[in-house]
């Protein structure tokens, strides 16, 4: 009797690991799923709406991955799992590195915009729009926004706002020959004076800033 006892007991035992270990398989291949469905869900959205929310989406990402991938921890056959998780991690790698370009491409637009109005400059920066009657604003518009948001600018866009400067400036000269007054040219001339050390200074400012973040 003793010893039918401790087989039954030993028994009980044995199916009450067997159904611990089911459920934690189980529990882990519905976490893994969440996981990789989640990626396949971001992977369906646009390029505008995931840049626009993606530290979000990138916060729910760590989450469901880092569940992912404590839930295999215990699991005995975790091979299949594993690689639904490195396969889902990879094509998520993958487009955030298409979100981080159309965010830069959005930023930049979204800079240019600020500086000389909606959709006026093109890739080609021809600036072919400005002429002898409205250079002058186009110049106090830019010089007057770039002093407002001047703390704001990353390195990156104190470069970009050297480009554009100096496609504008290129313009100016065609435009000086065809009929630009000399009092407008002066007041120009004033503007470039305050432009000048205003980027010099902000941009070493923000490079600084960068280089400090960096060491961190």
């Amino acid at each position: 009797m003793k010893n039918l006892k401790l087989t039954v007991g030993t028994l009980l035992l044995a199916t009450a690991f067997v159904a611990c270990d089911n459920t934690k398989e189980k529990e882990a291949q519905k976490l893994v799923s969440e996981y990789t469905t989640y990626v396949d869900s971001v992977s369906d959205l646009s390029m505008e709406n995931s840049s626009s929310n993606w530290d979000v989406i990138a916060a729910e990402y760590d989450t469901k991955k880092m569940k992912a991938e404590s839930a295999i921890v215990g699991v005995e056959d975790k091979t299949k799992a594993e690689n639904e998780i490195e396969s889902a991690s990879m094509t998520f790698e993958t487009y955030q590195m298409e979100v981080q370009k159309t965010k830069a491409k959005m930023h930049k637009e979204e800079l240019r915009n600020s500086l000389f109005g909606m959709n006026k400059v093109g890739d080609d920066m021809s600036f072919a729009w400005v002429n002898k009657d409205n250079i002058l604003s186009v110049y106090e518009n830019f010089v007057n926004t770039v002093k407002e948001n001047k703390d704001s600018y990353s390195r990156e866009d104190w470069d970009e706002i050297k480009l554009l400067y100096e496609a504008l400036d290129t313009r100016k000269n065609t435009v000086e020959n065809e009929g630009l007054s000399t009092e407008d040219n002066l007041k120009i001339a004033a503007l470039k004076v305050e432009f000048s050390p205003m980027y010099t200074v902000n941009r070493m400012g923000a490079k600084a800033e960068e280089n400090n973040e960096a060491k961190e």
